[in-house]
């Protein structure tokens, strides 16, 4: 009876084992990954405010034309409740989300025709590298001479913005195939669109994405400086709100707006990093 009540060194260790291959808690290995992520960026945050601040109570400039983070942060709250503002996001965003398509779409084509087709490639090879390297305030011009004050002029700054980064992505992506996978490939009867779609697009998909995430930072750029730029009858867009501030002298909309362009812009941002982590752990690129 006595004995029966002493463990064994089998049911100590089959209790070891079972506490080594326990499941760690979801719940906290999530929040610390959330955490870990987060806390770079909060305390980023913590001192670009931390400088602004210092910078208005040094009086380097009146506090009508540089508010305070307090005042800022105030009329923003104020400003994400209305309506009006939300309508000029959702016409802002439609204009990027339609442009950035529009390159993707033509910058792929180009991409796979100049990676394939040497005479195409010597011919407009460097100069779609010239077009990327071009500031998008340059076409402006020619796009209201091309289609007035319009959604065209802009759409059109867009896509001319951003393809050239599209394409370059892919054509490098396709270089650096690995000449052994091609070879495989052709081994295994690949030819045609078939090379094409289950070898050659798949392995340049990490340099792709790459050109897509500069692609869209070219876009939004371009967007930003249309809306400013050219002024369509009728579309309250988030350029143009911000045009309406600064005519106005009301400089913590003027900030404001730009804040909401910038967190725009890192949302997006997080979704091309959350796509590229996931490519990267499927190529088995990542860590664990």
């Amino acid at each position: 009876m006595a004995t029966d009540l002493i463990p064994t060194q089998r049911d100590t260790t089959a209790g070891l084992d079972a506490l080594e291959l326990a499941p760690p808690d979801r719940r906290t290995d999530l929040s610390r990954r959330v955490w870990r992520s987060a806390w770079p960026k909060l305390l980023a945050v913590a001192l670009v405010i931390g400088v602004w601040q210092v910078v208005v109570l040094s009086g380097w400039k009146d506090e009508f034309v540089l508010p305070g983070p307090g005042t800022v942060f105030h009329d923003l709250g104020d400003l994400i409740t209305t309506a009006d503002f939300w309508a000029g996001v959702r016409l802002t965003m439609t204009r990027a989300i339609t442009g950035f398509a529009l390159a993707v779409l033509i910058g792929t084509v180009l991409g796979a025709a100049v990676a394939t087709i040497p005479p195409l490639r010597a011919a407009i090879g460097s100069l779609i590298t010239g077009l990327q390297t071009m500031p998008s305030i340059m076409w402006f011009p020619l796009a209201i001479l091309l289609f007035q004050l319009g959604e065209k002029a802009i759409l059109f700054v867009v896509v001319i913005g951003a393809a050239p980064s599209v394409a370059n992505g892919l054509i490098s992506g396709i270089d650096y195939v690995p000449r052994t996978w091609l070879r495989v490939g052709q081994v295994l009867g690949m030819s045609g669109f078939a090379k094409y779609r289950h070898l050659i697009l798949p392995a340049s998909l990490p340099s792709f994405v790459s050109g897509l995430k500069q692609g869209w930072a070219f876009s939004w750029r371009s967007l930003m400086a249309g809306e400013l730029l050219v002024i369509v009858p009728g579309a309250v867009s988030i350029g143009v709100r911000m045009q309406n501030a600064r005519d106005l002298f009301e400089s913590s909309l003027v900030i404001s707006y730009i804040i909401v362009v910038l967190v725009v812009g890192i949302l997006i941002d997080l979704l091309f990093n959350a796509a590229d982590t996931a490519l990267r752990k499927r190529w088995g690129l990542t860590g664990n």
